[in-house]
């Protein structure tokens, strides 16, 4: 099983056919990991506001993964490397890799030594039988056995020759020995070819045989596949299904279990010591038995090896434990820690959900555990969740906001901030007092005198069927008159001027900054459609911001706070616009950067007086415009002070000083009130 291959194109579409949900009773213990599109979104809108990379905040998530409303976790791509370390380091102090060899020595040994003991044995039978002559034909005889046996090659694949031209005196210690060659004559097999010898009973000659021709197929196969001509894939698997319980689709699949299977073989050859090594490549020749096997065996794993050389051929495993283990499990283990390496390396690089999607699921769960595989398969459909719910569109490859998106995260940065004030501080955006307006307020009242005759027809004719008792036609009377209330309403006009200088992230200031910055835009759009609300950055310069770049807008790499280039933009933006205006400025330090008269900036920390003389002019300007500015000062020295009271004598406006913490709360607040006084203003007059 591996946990990327063509295998996984057929069992996602498996998936879809709806041929893998499976169902259990409710027993009141089951608990899912409920995310959806919104929910995903609202983890987003911090990272979103602080750093303006949707890209780059998925993959922040999928690397620290999140928690929903209801406790339940999606682990991190962080958190599962550890779990995949602690896996790898678990198998590599249990097992013992060298065991394969002293396993299949010791048996040797065993059975040795059991035939030695049948010798002596047989020797103690003739003596003890009389017979001069037969007692000294057995020693003879039982001399030339010991012989044999003391001639041995030391090594496993001579001992195992040189048995198997033995004759035994001891037939358990025969049935040991074709016991043992036959076991590892299968695992050697199963090595190679997964489990294809578990189908066999035996591995008999013509069991290899007919492996050798598949083997023989199969390169030829191979080499046309890599030529790119057609190879007759289904009537290779007719005559030689049975050897692939995998039940592999296409070619493609076939070789890619093939080779991750050969080239675990191949990585624990690697991990052994050279004389373990060349012991054991001696022996599985000897045990095939067949030179035209081994050489078609070396040429699918050279062509394997050049097919798929990420496979780590040349890999090694450095073992510390103790447990034993045979070739076949060894295979496995080599396999599985191969598999943990290629989900490794893959998890590391992954930096999109669509990065995770061609992952085997059902294996993750199996190599590290069901939490991991779920957090997994649900980061792989965060972006489809997104895009299904209108909230980001891929463009050429890489995912963008769309306007659905920038107004839900000024709505979440606008919910976050106002949970956070009590109700008593809201005002509406309306007054009790009725008027002539613009906007119906959906209600009616009976008719007085002097009022607007803004007649509702519906609730009229109801008044007047209720007295009369229906007919027709509908006699109206004076008293049946209801009229609509309106609403007084009155514009706003605000630009927001938001710090980009360097030392807002430093400070911590930025992500409140923004995430107000935000709300107000979804307040303004949302609540008080027929205000003006225009946004500008300033740093070193100042720009224009629109609602569509402000989700992406992050801060400057650049030293330099230039108010008066931004009170520049933001006098030009109210310029054309309409009722009371206001400029609504935060920031964390005084104004150290101004245009030249060439155009150029100049900058100088501490500020020299002829920035903050540049500076105040654009005050000047802003006032005589009418237009107040109200500052919102975080972690404010005392230069910034000095300078905003100065701002603030002049202009009329009011400064705040205050925190990251409560930031929302004072400009949200002001800005509802500000309107509140605006209305109940009108309604004066």
């Amino acid at each position: 099983m591996s946990i990327l291959g063509g295998r996984l194109n057929r069992r996602r579409d498996r998936d879809r056919e709806g041929a893998r949900f499976r169902y259990s009773a409710w027993d009141g213990t089951q608990v899912g990991f409920e995310m959806d599109a919104e929910a995903l979104f609202g983890e987003l809108t911090d990272d979103l506001l602080y750093h303006g990379d949707l890209n780059a905040a998925l993959r922040r998530l999928m690397q620290q993964g999140m928690t929903d409303a209801d406790g339940n976790e999606l682990v991190g791509l962080r958190e599962m490397l550890e779990r995949l370390r602690e896996q790898r380091e678990e198998r590599l102090e249990r097992f013992d890799l060298g065991g394969i060899y002293d396993d299949i020595k010791d048996e040797l040994d065993d059975i040795v030594e059991d035939e030695r003991d049948a010798i002596a044995d047989h020797l103690d039978d003739a003596k003890a039988s009389g017979d001069n002559r037969l007692s000294e034909i057995a020693e003879r005889s039982m001399q030339d056995k010991n012989l044999q046996l003391d001639l041995m090659p030391p090594d496993l694949a001579g001992k195992v020759s040189s048995l198997s031209n033995y004759e035994f005196v001891s037939p358990e210690a025969r049935e040991r020995f074709d016991e043992l060659t036959e076991q590892l004559r299968q695992e050697i097999a199963e090595s190679y070819f997964n489990q294809m010898a578990g189908a066999m009973e035996s591995v008999t000659p013509e069991d290899l045989q007919r492996m050798k021709d598949m083997m023989a197929e199969l390169n030829q196969m191979l080499e046309a596949h890599q030529r790119g001509e057609e190879t007759d894939f289904d009537g290779f698997m007719d005559k030689y299904g049975d050897f692939f319980p995998e039940n592999p689709q296409s070619i493609e699949e076939l070789l890619e279990i093939m080779a991750q299977r050969m080239a675990a073989m191949q990585a624990m050859m690697n991990s052994m010591s050279p004389e373990q090594r060349q012991q054991l490549q001696e022996l599985m020749g000897q045990l095939m038995d067949d030179m035209d096997l081994q050489f078609q065996a070396q040429q699918l794993g050279q062509n394997l090896q050049q097919m798929f050389p990420q496979m780590g051929w040349d890999s090694r495993q450095e073992f510390s434990g103790d447990e034993q283990m045979g070739i076949g499990q060894a295979s496995s283990v080599m396999q599985e820690l191969g598999e943990l390496d290629s989900l490794q390396q893959l998890l590391g690089q992954a930096s999109t959900p669509g990065a995770l999607a061609d992952i085997d699921f059902d294996r993750v769960s199996e190599l590290l555990d069901k939490e991991s595989a779920e957090s997994l398969q649900r980061m792989a459909q965060m972006a489809r969740m997104l895009e299904e719910s209108g909230l980001v569109e891929n463009k050429d490859g890489r995912l963008e906001l769309t306007p659905r998106a920038i107004r839900k995260i000024g709505s979440n940065a606008l919910a976050e901030l106002f949970h956070k004030l009590t109700s008593d501080k809201l005002g509406k955006h309306k007054i009790d007092k009725v008027g002539i307006g613009h906007e119906r307020a959906y209600t009616t009242k009976e008719y007085e005198f002097g009022d607007p005759f803004n007649l509702n027809i519906e609730q009229t004719v109801r008044n007047a069927i209720r007295r009369t008792g229906g007919g027709t036609p509908v006699q109206l009377s004076p008293e049946d008159f209801e009229i609509e209330r309106t609403e007084m309403t009155t514009s706003a006009s605000t630009v927001l001027m938001l710090d980009l200088s360097l030392s807002m992230p430093m400070r911590d200031n930025f992500l409140p900054a923004k995430k107000v910055t935000m709300a107000l835009h979804s307040l303004i759009t949302s609540q008080y459609p027929r205000d003006y609300m225009g946004i500008v950055g300033f740093a070193e310069s100042a720009r224009e911001l629109t609602a569509g770049e402000l989700p992406e807008v992050s801060w400057d790499f650049a030293y330099g706070t230039n108010m008066q280039h931004g009170f520049m933009i933001a006098r030009r933006l109210l310029a054309g616009q309409s009722g009371t205006k206001q400029i609504i400025m935060i920031t964390d330090g005084e104004p150290t950067a101004h245009l030249m008269a060439n155009g150029g900036v100049y900058f100088n920390y501490p500020p020299v007086q002829e920035t903050i003389d540049a500076t105040m002019k654009e005050v000047v300007r802003c006032t005589k415009d009418g237009i107040r500015i109200n500052t919102f000062m975080l972690d404010p020295d005392g230069g910034l002070r000095r300078f905003i009271e100065q701002l603030s004598a002049y202009n009329g406006g009011r400064a705040f000083f205050t925190t990251p913490d409560n930031l929302g709360d004072y400009v949200l607040v002001d800005f509802v009130e500000h309107r509140r006084k605006l209305l109940q203003g009108r309604a004066r007059l």
